[in-house]
């Protein structure tokens, strides 16, 4: 059975006066999906994200927030989302719980069911131990949770979440990490952040944009399969004769780096045990014999550090 859809994008666009900002996006998000969205500054990231959480209106293009069109019934659609921005919205001289109770109030749960709203919520964010504490004497990755906790406060069917590690020590991150996760499972999530191991360490699918328009769409693991290139990376001690290294099969390539180090491109079947019988043949003695694997960032700055480069439009 295939995941119910939460977010439908379709044809989104948005000027600036004459300036187009964002241009013809199209994306899908499925519930237990937790999507990357990557993008340079001034790459049109925070208008898209402002116009799916309800707070920019599109010049042009469809919205639907779990069936509902955020056009005709915004209030309707914008009680499906809950939204952590950067800075996360606390009351520094509130405590935890009055803070959660007052945000449920904001969200609307009703008088019956606000105190269960609030003690799920504390749960799944780890804060039962700290509710009695003002959130100004709380640490940053505390505060983070409580962030994230509002957000989800009204069970939502939608989570964005804006560089929600921001300022995080590593075990704090990784506890953020470990909640995104989790509420992936149950939620649609979208998170929205500059740090690309983030993105690789927390996320199911992973979109970029470029100039106003989606250059990257794809999930984690085509991501992967992307990433594992057909190239292996080739150092000896005695220099290289590229001859009998081009004689081998499967290699279609030798890009020489160094008289001893060359990076051999090969097609479908991995060639290494050829290569290393090749090496120890001819004597060259071999020190590495590795894959050369991409990184996402290598994709994200392929993509969008060039004008020129080619534009990929995938809808999700």
């Amino acid at each position: 059975m295939d995941a119910k859809i939460l977010i439908s994008v379709e044809q989104l666009y948005r000027y600036y006066g004459h300036h187009l900002a964002v241009e013809a996006i199209n994306f899908e998000l499925a519930q237990g999906d937790v999507l990357g969205f990557l993008g340079p500054n001034g790459a049109g990231k925070s208008t898209t994200m402002q116009m799916i959480s309800g707070n920019l209106a599109p010049s042009a293009g469809r919205i639907l927030i779990n069936d509902i069109d955020l056009l005709d019934a915004p209030k309707r659609a914008k009680a499906e989302i809950g939204y952590l921005p950067e800075q996360p919205p606390v009351y520094r001289d509130l405590t935890v719980d009055e803070y959660l109770y007052y945000c449920a109030k904001l969200h609307r749960v009703s008088k019956g069911r606000r105190s269960q709203a609030v003690t799920r919520a504390k749960h799944r964010c780890g804060l039962a131990e700290v509710s009695k504490r003002l959130i100004g004497n709380l640490s940053k990755g505390f505060q983070q949770r409580v962030g994230i906790a509002q957000a989800i406060l009204h069970n939502p069917a939608v989570v964005i979440l804006d560089e929600p590690t921001v300022g995080l020590d590593p075990n704090q991150i990784r506890d953020i990490r470990a909640l995104i996760r989790e509420l992936g499972e149950s939620h649609g999530i979208i998170l929205s952040t500059h740090i690309l191991p983030e993105v690789q360490a927390t996320c199911s699918r992973v979109q970029i944009i470029h100039q106003g328009r989606l250059v990257f769409s794809e999930s984690m693991q085509e991501l992967e399969q992307r990433l594992t290139s057909h190239v292996l990376l080739l150092e000896t001690r005695e220099q290289l004769h590229d001859l009998e290294l081009e004689k081998l099969a499967g290699i279609t390539k030798v890009e020489r780096l160094s008289d001893t180090r060359a990076r051999l491109h090969f097609e479908d079947n991995n060639p290494a045990d050829a290569v290393a019988a090749c090496v120890a043949r001819q004597g060259w003695g071999l020190i590495e014999l590795s894959p050369d694997r991409q990184t996402l960032e290598q994709v994200f700055v392929d993509l969008t550090c060039s004008d020129t480069s080619e534009t990929h439009r995938e809808t999700a």
